[in-house]
């Protein structure tokens, strides 16, 4: 059986050397590091992995807490395209991925509970987050490390990766302002999720700055689905005097709300005018294209994995509390200018 021994000969290095490059350090030269993960593949050696964590007390695996309901979640290309990220780093890494969800509140707390107490994971990457959050709480209480993708309301000193979604939002919402818009409305998300309620502040500004009308019936609250999209079309677009744009929290929403204003005969942008977020790929296959908020989904994944993974070994630079990632307007074709009669 190949040993680690084997190994350092072959590399011309110390055993460990070795076992510093297995367990993903970074003071090891990436030269090197490349060199012996070689050698290890060409004489077949797989480090044991369990035995190392025994004496370690370290897993090298990361935890992800799914939103609920995670089936959901997998409708949603924005998720896919943002684990990507995650894996990205974390492969690189060494790091394997554990997932988790519940149904419910507690079933969630009870899974990270599970995954803590257990020492199943080194560290768990949050994917959303609400007002009172039973599970940041616990964790931060519990002092064990955690990312956050989003922002929490409660706690200013956890680590988080998020997007200023607020920022966005006024972007998104000034972008049809200035295409000659007054009445803009909102299809959003669920209420008790921070991105609604940052996204909905930010459209609230922009709309507040220039002096235009906020309309509660101009607002509509669903899921990250297109269904939601959908359905919301015919209450909005039925209203007697309904709005010439919208801003949607999510792409895939936008997919369903362009659905829903086919089907009920509306045109876009000449009827009525759409900026959504992520800038997933389907974006730009859409009839028409849609104007959308790049939030950087992969540069999210990734730049959380790195935090946690740099806040699990101590490296420094990992104390940064908050890190944005920048976004960018990317003008298509469902945002037009308002023909005035």
């Amino acid at each position: 059986m190949v040993t680690i021994k084997d190994v350092a000969k072959r590399a011309g290095v110390s055993p460990s050397t070795v076992s510093r490059v297995i367990s993903g350090s970074t003071r090891i030269s990436p030269a090197t590091t490349s060199r012996i993960k070689l050698i290890m593949e060409e004489l077949g050696y797989h480090p044991n992995m369990m035995a190392k964590s025994l004496v370690s007390k370290t897993t090298r695996t990361l935890g992800i807490i799914l939103p609920r309901p995670a089936e959901e979640m997998f409708l949603n290309l924005f998720f896919s395209e943002f684990i990507r990220g995650i894996v990205s780093h974390a492969s690189r890494a060494g790091y394997d991925l554990l997932m988790t969800s519940g149904a419910t509140e507690r079933e969630e707390v009870e899974a990270i509970t599970r995954m803590v107490k257990g020492r199943r994971v080194d560290g768990i990457l949050l994917l959303s987050s609400r007002r009172n959050d039973p599970v940041i709480r616990f964790l931060h209480d519990d002092r064990f490390p955690f990312v956050l993708i989003g922002r929490s309301p409660e706690f200013d000193d956890i680590l988080s990766v998020d997007t200023n979604n607020v920022q966005a939002a006024y972007d998104a919402t000034k972008h049809l302002i200035a295409q000659g818009h007054e009445r803009i409305g909102f299809v959003s998300g669920p209420p008790h999720l921070v991105i609604s309620q940052d996204r909905m502040e930010g459209y609230q500004q922009a709309l507040k700055e220039a002096g235009l009308p906020m309309k509660h019936q101009w607002t509509v609250e669903g899921e990250f689905l297109q269904e939601s999209g959908y359905r919301a079309m015919s209450m909005i677009m039925s209203l007697p005097e309904p709005p010439t744009a919208l801003v949607v929290i999510d792409d895939v929403v936008a997919i369903g709300v362009l659905r829903g204003l086919t089907e009920i005969g509306f045109k876009v942008p000449e009827d009525i005018s759409l900026v959504s977020f992520n800038n997933i790929a389907m974006t730009q296959l859409t009839s028409p294209p849609l104007t959308t908020i790049d939030i950087g989904i992969y540069q999210l994944g990734y730049t959380a994995s790195q935090t946690l993974i740099a806040s699990i070994q101590d490296e420094e630079g990992s104390a940064r509390n908050r890190i944005l990632i920048p976004h960018r307007l990317v003008v298509r074709e469902s945002a037009g200018r308002i023909l005035k009669s």
